[in-house]
């Protein structure tokens, strides 16, 4: 229950500051339509072949509309290739598939995150070890990185949450000191630039999302980005059934080139390349609509904006959540009962990620296939992992205190942002009244409900 007896407010049978529904995130238009339907038109939604030697129009690099969309990712994110993916998480598992790594290797990660950041190594025999975050962006601390290189260490997986970039110089400085492989996950990171240079290509794989809650989306899908002409190859025989070709293509290196089904539709890629085209457009309201929700938070010593804070005006956050953190110390209202206040005014926070990756039972229990593999296999047995409470202290206080909000994005509008002040301001300005009562009533012993 939120401890504050304000009648005006909503909790307390108030009128709530908003009545209408918050909108989808619905950003397809008569573009989408026209391209859609000349896919359809021409009857082929896939043209992908699994060998070299394909009769036209078949291929093994795909159709034309994923050739376009592959080509126009590479011209805006100015790098040499793009290969399109079903999912950002086919793409994460075909990064490390494409990196060589397996079993007796380990891979850092961020335990601030979902649950495909660290599974992408598990699935081809590595071990994850999680490294802790910065308080400010959520992104993995270079320092603690470094507490976590081992001679088994063979890559480290960045993600760049919420669409902030993480500080990527000391990390690739990392990598480069001890030959370490770099995955930049990018999938809530559309347009997100690190000191004026575009996420996804400043490590060796970038992995991006085109999943229906992302900035752009097609329904599913992805792509992964890279400069390097063998992953690129190596990506490329992973998501079309890479064994097909291996003989063929006289290729030498097939380590875990297994491969898969990892392929994107004509009819999606058309649909992607038409949200490319909007990205800049999309990203614009999202900055615009978060500063306005940062400037007003700031006038509250509670309220801490987590932004990138490398002192480079480059730096950009394309905020595909908009998240703060909730200092609730000496406050006596709990950040579930602040969000219920917000929500009643009706408002669309959350509690951001939950508890960190290696808490989940999955990493407790050492069991992600049977018998235990990959950490029961022989060749990860020396391998000492960091899955207990404690092993990542930020990510932990993050977990408990970090408010999210969804809205900050089109077809919402200022008037909408500004109806989230409204809200704010109004549950906030009791926070003033009630930690001094509930103070009060703790040292007397009374309770505080």
């Amino acid at each position: 229950m939120f401890p504050c007896n304000d009648p005006k407010l909503a909790i307390n049978g108030g009128a709530p500051v908003r009545v209408a529904r918050w909108a989808e995130n619905l950003t397809l238009g008569e573009e989408e339509t026209r391209a859609a339907c000349e896919v359809l038109a021409g009857g082929r939604l896939s043209l992908f072949e699994g060998s070299h030697q394909p009769e036209p129009p078949f291929s093994f690099w795909g159709g034309p509309w994923i050739q376009r969309l592959e080509q126009a990712w590479c011209d805006y994110y100015g790098c040499r290739y793009a290969v399109t993916v079903n999912s950002a998480t086919s793409g994460l598992y075909a990064s490390v598939g494409a990196l060589g790594i397996g079993y007796g290797d380990e891979v850092i990660v961020s335990p601030h995150t979902m649950s495909a950041c660290a599974a992408c190594a598990l699935v081809y025999g590595a071990v994850p070890i999680f490294a802790d975050v910065q308080l400010d962006t959520a992104c993995l601390d270079p320092d603690s990185i470094t507490a976590h290189i081992t001679p088994r260490t063979r890559a480290i997986v960045v993600v760049h949450q919420f669409g902030t970039p993480a500080d990527m110089d000391p990390i690739m400085a990392l990598a480069r000191q001890h030959g370490l492989k770099v995955i930049e996950d990018c999938a809530q990171a559309h347009g997100a630039r690190y000191k004026g240079r575009y996420v996804g290509t400043i490590g060796d794989i970038g992995v991006f999302s085109l999943n229906v809650n992302k900035t752009i989306q097609t329904g599913e899908g992805g792509l992964c980005t890279t400069n390097d002409p063998e992953l690129r190859y190596r990506l490329a025989l992973i998501r079309n059934h890479g064994e097909a070709v291996v003989e063929a293509a006289g290729y030498e290196d097939i380590t875990n080139i297994v491969g898969f089904n990892y392929r994107l539709t004509e009819l999606q890629a058309a649909i992607g390349l038409e949200q490319l085209r909007r990205l800049d457009y999309f990203n614009r309201a999202r900055i615009q609509y978060a500063d306005l929700l940062n400037t007003a938070l700031s006038r509250y010593s509670c309220c801490v904006p987590m932004v990138p804070g490398y002192g480079d005006a480059k730096s950009v956050s394309t905020f595909y959540v908009f998240n703060f953190r909730y200092l609730d110390e000496g406050l006596g209202v709990p950040r579930a009962a602040l969000i219920a206040a917000l929500n009643a005014e009706g408002m669309c926070f959350g509690p951001g990620y939950t508890a960190p990756l290696y808490l989940q039972p999955l990493y407790q229990r050492k069991l992600a296939f049977k018998h235990g593999y990959p950490f029961a296999a022989p060749e990860n047995q020396l391998i000492e992992t960091n899955y207990f409470p404690g092993a990542c202290s930020k990510a932990e206080l993050l977990a408990g205190q970090v408010i999210s909000c969804e809205a900050v994005r089109l077809p919402h509008t200022l008037a909408d942002m500004h109806q989230i002040v409204e809200a704010v301001d109004k549950v906030l300005s009791c926070l003033s009244n009630v930690a001094p009562s509930l103070a009060r009533k703790q040292a007397s012993g009374s309770p505080a409900a």
